[in-house]
């Protein structure tokens, strides 16, 4: 990989690749640090784009719009993983791009990603590559229900996946073939809780890592990260110890997540995501640095800070579901920091911002989150 020869300092120019929240999160912080901003994201006013010095709008995979990001940005970043390989290879051979293309190929194929999971021997629920019906049957002999199928590129909050609990179940699963795509069928596991490891590393392979925290999802989407996670010290050592291995192989730059499933004490792997992450915006109150600006150290070749917690945070995601629930209680809001992400639509299951409650004590903030019926 190649890196920056010189740390960029303020007054340089950094592209950020989406303009959702995260990158508005990314670019929030980067203007903080004196830093110029151009977004890429064909929405109009995306939220993003909305504090960037200027928005190329154009689609991730229009080269002309990329050559222009290049020949204007000084460093580029992404804030999801789907971003066009081609073009991140061009930014990468004009180094422009510290992360890589490595971590973002293997992240952005589900096949590719367990694959490399179970070569380094790390915790795994069993799983099949689907690209048939046969494929199909015989998974179900050889791992049989409860399952998820899900596709191998694509999906998040629950889209793109089905659980599978019977046989009947199947006809549902086996339409998904139909966009000739791979499958993966994988083994449910019935966890005890999940929980995200967010860490940063730096180009020169130095690692600062996150409380581990513990997620509850409604509906297969976020809705509130505890901090930090209610489970033995043991479990995230071994969390850890997975982290760190993936980190090397995947030569990871910047801000970097994965989930695990805890059961029984024991560890699997579930997801990866090479970038800042949603259970990790706690970090913005309640550490001395966020995901986002050990983030923007890493890309920018600067020192990453050492990590000092508050003791407990909760963050709680606002939906087009309970905005108005959470707004009609604004009164009673004077512990939460509010975090809204400027996006024109508000629709049912969609994020449109978050709040965060910290304190010295997680046990104490969550009991007076229950006495308030915030969770």
């Amino acid at each position: 990989m190649s890196l920056p020869k010189t740390n960029l300092l303020y007054g340089k120019t950094i592209g950020i690749i989406g303009g959702g929240q995260l990158g508005r999160m990314m670019a929030t912080t980067a203007r903080h640090m004196g830093y110029q901003i151009i977004v890429l994201d064909p929405t109009p006013n995306a939220p993003a784009g909305q504090i960037a010095d200027q928005q190329i709008i154009a689609d991730y995979d229009d080269f002309e719009a990329i050559k222009q990001l290049a020949d204007e940005a000084d460093v580029v970043t992404y804030e999801f993983e789907n971003v066009d390989l081609e073009t991140a290879r061009y930014l990468e051979e004009k180094n422009l791009l510290p992360q890589g293309t490595k971590a973002l190929k293997i992240t952005q194929d589900r096949q590719l990603e367990k694959e490399r999971i179970k070569q380094l021997e790390l915790p795994h629920a069993p799983f099949k590559l689907i690209t048939d019906k046969t494929d199909f049957n015989q998974a179900v002999e050889t791992i049989g229900f409860p399952a998820v199928v899900k596709t191998c590129r694509g999906g998040y909050d629950g889209k793109g996946q089905v659980i599978l609990h019977e046989q009947a179940d199947l006809a549902r699963a086996k339409k998904m073939l139909t966009d000739n795509q791979p499958l993966i069928y994988e083994k449910f596991i019935a966890f005890d809780c999940e929980i995200s490891v967010i860490f940063t590393r730096s180009q020169t392979g130095a690692i600062t890592y996150f409380p581990v925290a513990e997620n509850n999802h409604r509906d297969h989407i976020l809705h509130t990260t505890i901090a930090p996670a209610r489970v033995p010290e043991h479990v995230e050592k071994e969390a850890k110890r997975a982290t760190e291995k993936l980190a090397q192989e995947l030569e990871v730059v910047g801000t970097f997540a994965i989930e695990f499933f805890v059961r029984d004490d024991s560890i699997y792997i579930n997801e990866l995501a090479p970038r800042p992450h949603n259970s990790g915006h706690f970090t913005i109150e309640a550490c001395n640095v966020s995901q986002f600006e050990q983030h923007i150290r890493a890309i920018c070749n600067l020192p990453l800070m050492p990590i000092h917690f508050h003791g407990g945070a909760v963050m709680i995601n606002l939906l087009g579901d309970n905005l108005d629930y959470f707004l009609s209680k604004i009164d009673r809001l004077e512990i939460a920091h509010v975090h809204m992400y400027g996006k024109d639509e508000i629709r049912e299951k969609r994020k449109v911002g978050h709040l965060t409650f910290v304190d010295h004590d997680r046990d104490k903030l969550l009991a007076e989150l229950e006495k308030r019926q915030f969770i």
